[in-house]
């Protein structure tokens, strides 16, 4: 059966710059408010696993308890196996599949784990509420997602600014949520979740030393011209090719700056199913 949601679009796409950025995520730094509820073995799936680097982390976390990797692309599921046989994880696998009709029975997981995935739904609420079923009673479901508007940096960039602007539009355009931060605890609230069982925080990533700043410079400048983002922002009339490169060559003049500082504003939520 398909998805009534099957239109959704990853507004980043799977470029090496985006995959480049993913592969950075461990569980230190992408999953530090679940860590404390994680206890060996547990049954955890990563829904979006992407390549798959933070899954494995957890996968270590929760051994010897299995963990499932699901993504909707069958491209970086085979690259996400691949990252489990190089780092010899056993107790993990993956498969296609779709966030919004999880191909799980009802209680099948201690821990139901998306990190940066609600972001780019056009339902969120459904997608949780489908965690939600799949989750025994009492286990957790985490979710974490970016907040563009929240992103700060130093010193102030006119096409920063103007890169962010566009980034509102694209997401708007495909039906997303740029700011979705913001909204978890909504949203997990609004799929059922019980309010005592919700533990909201955030977190935030900073870019700042001479080689973060040319690395997370040097991730956006290429995603400017060459990922999805850029695509979609062409498809939908947002921006030409000429104004992509002048947010690439922002990024670029920004990366450069040795007092450049970007920190980055991330929404993050624990609801007891």
């Amino acid at each position: 059966m398909t998805s009534p949601h099957a239109a959704d679009v990853y507004l980043h796409g799977h470029h090496e710059s985006v995959l480049r950025a993913h592969r950075s995520r461990t569980a230190e730094n992408s999953a530090a408010y679940l860590l404390g509820a994680l206890r060996p073995g547990q049954r955890l799936l990563d829904v979006g696993c992407g390549p798959a680097t933070l899954t494995c982390d957890l996968a270590d976390r929760v051994a010897p308890g299995e963990v499932v990797g699901l993504d909707a692309s069958a491209e970086v599921i085979a690259m996400a196996r691949a990252e489990a046989a190089g780092r010899g994880v056993h107790n993990v696998s993956f498969q296609v599949g779709d966030a919004y009709a999880l191909p799980f029975a009802d209680d099948s997981f201690d821990v139901v784990h998306a990190h940066q995935v609600l972001q780019h739904l056009t339902d969120p609420v459904a997608a949780l509420r489908e965690m939600r079923r799949v989750t025994v009673p009492g286990g957790i479901v985490a979710v974490r997602d970016g907040d563009y508007a929240g992103m700060t940096w130093f010193p102030a960039s006119e096409g920063l600014d103007e890169w962010r602007e566009l980034y509102h539009e694209v997401a708007q355009a495909l039906g997303a949520e740029a700011d979705a931060g913001r909204h978890l605890l909504a949203w997990v609230r609004e799929a059922g979740f019980d309010p005592e069982g919700i533990v909201p925080s955030a977190g935030v990533s900073c870019y700042a030393t001479p080689a973060e700043r040319a690395w997370w410079s040097g991730v956006w400048a290429q995603r400017c011209v060459s990922s999805n983002f850029a695509t979609q922002a062409s498809a939908h009339g947002l921006a030409d090719e000429v104004a992509l490169e002048l947010l690439a060559e922002a990024w670029r003049v920004w990366g450069e700056q040795d007092d450049g500082w970007f920190a980055v504003l991330h929404g993050e939520v624990l609801a007891r199913a």
